[in-house]
């Protein structure tokens, strides 16, 4: 089992997916009629060129020139140009993301591991399968999207901070922001939780440590003092009493604020702040590239006039509060056999009513900023309401719109939902995590105002990588879930194709 096992699973339904997904769809759909020719521009060592209907940095399609020199390395020897290009054909580059799906389950393998030392292998490689099946980040492995390539570079940059190398880190958060501008919210994310980290690795100031003027132990199991006085049998108790009293003492005051999760926001935030104080320097050599990179982002951010690159017009920054909501209903619904049972829900009801009054202040405030969000802040973009080939027109359309009542009736699912979702990841995060991980969730989804559940792979993977589910079952009821919607959607986009009365060729349904 394994990383091992992890990559020979994945790569098991790539491969043959791969090819069946090109031999039936070998020309570029969607947004791959822009990405595949630029990309091959590049190939062409034409760097200067650039489709203005691109939004996303090229960050993809220097990965893929990576990816095809080390296919054919011979012609990136022998500087052969035209036969370089030739070899950048639609299937070549849509294998750049088959590739980085087997590594992506690798690295959550690792991130696995790494938050869980104790967590059996095979519990660990089965995660890392189901996660790797995940239905948005699945089917766009066979596709030439940028979502593949975002989260497996975020996920790098995060398991490198976790192992504590942070200049590598940030050099990873470069590249992750190179593919998607939206990557700059992970990167201060991660830098961030890595700065919990270490001020709760960090030991506190009054740290006691025993040393040879405390007590030694004799190998006759006599204790003696550095005198060389010898304690007889008499006062072994006592003094042994003594002893353990202060190595009892000294646990105490070393323990780090990781073990006990009682203390409340705001204790946890002063200790940070006062443990960042005291490590300021260190933290400033070690965080301080990530803070260069956002700086260079802000600065290209105000030279461009755009967070995006292309299209700005369709893609301006908005207040689209709705979106966290619609994140957290998609995300606890890919997550069902834990968040939709009769035991969370009873868990959810007994926590409500042993905490009545905060409870109920809790509920209300949430309802309240539910309504107004749907009310004021519900986007409809060009986009969703014209084009059919999406799977969200459909909801929209059918479920959200059925009734003018029907977005109020789904607050309280929504509300449901985040409360679910801050009380597990509450369970084994500190409430400080919690908070950072909602901000940074609302900070990527909020300005978007087109509705695509492809922006929700990553705050889903850090949910999942989180929440620490140990059941067995709740794994196997969500493999079999997303089995069954990766089938589903893989039929629909290969086998039922349509065609536009108003537009030449083939549309096929997609995420």
């Amino acid at each position: 089992m394994g990383r091992i096992a992890v990559a020979v699973i994945v790569t098991s339904w790539v491969i043959p997916i791969f090819i069946i997904v090109n031999r039936i769809v070998p020309d570029p759909y969607m947004d791959e009629i822009f990405h595949v020719p630029q990309a091959q521009q590049y190939c062409k060592g034409n760097f200067r060129s650039w489709d203005p209907m691109i939004t996303t940095p090229p960050g993809l399609y220097y990965v893929s020139l990576a990816h095809v020199a080390s296919l054919f390395p011979g012609m990136l020897c022998m500087q052969i140009a035209s036969l370089f290009s030739d070899v950048c054909s639609t299937a070549v580059l849509r294998s750049t993301n088959g590739v980085l799906a087997v590594i992506c389950s690798i690295l959550v393998y690792e991130i696995i591991t790494c938050l869980r030392p104790t967590l059996d292998d095979r519990k660990a490689t089965l995660y890392a399968v189901v996660l790797a099946l995940y239905p948005l980040h699945w089917f766009f492995t066979f596709l030439y999207y940028t979502d593949v390539a975002s989260t497996t570079i975020v996920l790098s940059m995060y398991l490198a901070c976790l192992k504590k190398s942070y200049l590598f880190s940030a050099l990873l958060g470069v590249l992750a922001i190179f593919i998607r501008q939206t990557n700059i919210i992970w990167m201060l994310f991660i830098a961030c939780v890595g700065v919990i980290n270490c001020t709760v690795a960090a030991p506190p100031k009054n740290n006691v440590q025993l040393d040879d003027s405390d007590v030694s132990v004799l190998k006759d199991g006599q204790l003696a003092s550095n005198k060389g006085v010898t304690v007889g049998p008499n006062m072994r108790k006592r003094s042994l009493g003594n002893a353990l009293g202060t190595v009892n003492h000294a646990i105490s005051r070393t323990r780090t604020p990781l073990v006990t999760r009682s203390s409340g926001l705001f204790n946890e935030l002063q200790d940070i702040i006062l443990k960042s104080w005291h490590l300021k320097w260190e933290l400033l050599v070690s965080f301080g590239p990530f803070f260069i990179v956002l700086v260079a982002f802000v600065t290209f951010v105000h030279w461009n006039g755009s967070v995006v690159l292309g299209a700005k017009e369709a893609h301006a920054v908005s207040l689209h509060f709705t979106q966290i909501m619609y994140f957290s209903l998609v995300s606890t619904l890919f997550m069902a056999p834990v968040h939709f049972t009769l035991s969370r829900a009873s868990v959810m009801v007994w926590s409500f009513w042993k905490n009545k009054p905060l409870s109920f202040f809790q509920w209300s405030v949430a309802l309240a900023a539910g309504f107004l969000s749907v009310h004021f802040f519900s986007i409809a973009h060009p986009y969703l309401l014209a084009d059919n080939r999406h799977y969200t027109f459909y909801l929209w359309r059918k479920v959200i719109k059925a009734h003018w009542s029907m977005k109020y009736l789904l607050v309280p699912l929504y509300v449901y939902s985040w409360l679910s979702i801050f009380s597990i990841l509450a369970k084994v995060q500190k409430k400080i995590w919690v908070v950072l991980y909602f901000l940074a969730s609302a900070a990527v989804l909020i300005p978007a105002p087109l509705i695509e559940f492809r922006y929700y792979t990553i705050p889903f993977f850090f949910l999942v990588l989180h929440s620490h589910v140990n059941d067995y079952k709740s794994w196997l009821l969500m493999a079999i879930l997303y089995l069954a919607i990766n089938v589903f959607t893989m039929i629909m986009f290969l086998f039922r194709s349509f065609h536009w009365d108003h537009e030449p060729g083939i549309q096929r349904f997609i995420w």
